[in-house]
C-alpha cells in the first residue's frame, strides 16, 4: 500500500492504494480536469456562481455531478469540485479491481476500504483535536468531505473550524459540507445549522465544529481518539 501526494494544476491530492492503481487515479483526475476546464471556457458563469446551476444536455459528467449535488443544497457547483474529481477517480480505480483506496483531495475524501480505516478530523486552531472517524470495511465508495471558514483556501460564508459531511454521493458530501459551513456563524448557530440536511436523505451524517463547540447530525462512524499529524494533511506546500 503506497501513500503519495500529487499535484495536478490546482488539484493537490493524496492517494493511498496499491501502487498499480495510482496511475489510473492520476489519469482520471487529468481527464476530469480537462473536461471541466473546457466546460468553463464555454460557460465561465459555472465557475463563479454561488447559486444552483443547471447543466444543459450533453454536459460532461464532472460538471453534471457537481451541478446536481450543489442544487440539492443550494450552493454553486464549484462547491463540489474536489469531491467530484476524487469520486470519479476512485470509480475508475474500482473498475480496475481496486478494493482499498483513499483519495484525499484537499480534505474532501473518497474511499473504499476492505479493512477498518480511521479518518482524522482537522479543525485548525479549535481546541477540539485528536478525533477521528473509524470507518468499518465496506464494498462501496463513501465520501467524507470537510469545509472550513478558518482553514484552507476554499470559500466559506461562515466561520466554522470544520464542517464535515458524509454521503455515498461524494459530490453531495462536498457541496453539503460547504452549505453546512456557510450556516455555522457562531456557537449558537450550531443548534440549527444542520436543519437543511433533513431534506437531503442521501447525507448520512455530519459534524460541525466552531471554537470549543461541536455538534453532530445523523449516523456517524464511531468517533475515536487519534493523533492527526499536521504533515499528513493534504494541502499546498
Amino acid at each position: 500500500m503506497l501513500s503519495r501526494k500529487y499535484r495536478i494544476k490546482e488539484t493537490i491530492v493524496t492517494v493511498t492504494a496499491d501502487e498499480r492503481f495510482h496511475s489510473i487515479c492520476l489519469d482520471s483526475i487529468r481527464r476530469a480536469r480537462a473536461d471541466l476546464e473546457r466546460y468553463i471556457m464555454e460557460d465561465p458563469f459555472f465557475k463563479v456562481t454561488f447559486e444552483p446551476y443547471e447543466c444543459p444536455p450533453g454536459s460532461p459528467e464532472v460538471a453534471r455531478r457537481m451541478a446536481e449535488a450543489a442544487t440539492k443544497v443550494g450552493v454553486g457547483p464549484m462547491a463540489a469540485v474536489a469531491g467530484t474529481i476524487a469520486w470519479l477517480a476512485l470509480e475508475d480505480m474500482v473498475r480496475a479491481g481496486c478494493a482499498h483506496a483513499i483519495i484525499d483531495n484537499g480534505g474532501d475524501i473518497a474511499l473504499i476500504n476492505d479493512r477498518p480505516v480511521v479518518v482524522g478530523i482537522y479543525a485548525g486552531e479549535s481546541p477540539i483535536k485528536g478525533l477521528g472517524l473509524e470507518v468499518e470495511p465496506r464494498g462501496s465508495i463513501l465520501g467524507i468531505c470537510t469545509s472550513s471558514g478558518t482553514v484552507g483556501p476554499s470559500i466559506s460564508l461562515g466561520n466554522s473550524d470544520a464542517a464535515l459531511v458524509i454521503s455515498e454521493d461524494v459530490s453531495l458530501a462536498d457541496a453539503a459540507a460547504t452549505a453546512l459551513g456557510n450556516r455555522i456563524i457562531d456557537k449558537e448557530s450550531l443548534a440549527h445549522a444542520f436543519d437543511f440536511l433533513k431534506e437531503v436523505p442521501e447525507v448520512s451524517g455530519a459534524i460541525g465544529i466552531i471554537g470549543d463547540s461541536m455538534a453532530t447530525y445523523g449516523r456517524l462512524p464511531k468517533l475515536v481518539r487519534v493523533d492527526v499529524p499536521y504533515d499528513k494533511i493534504t494541502k499546498a506546500d
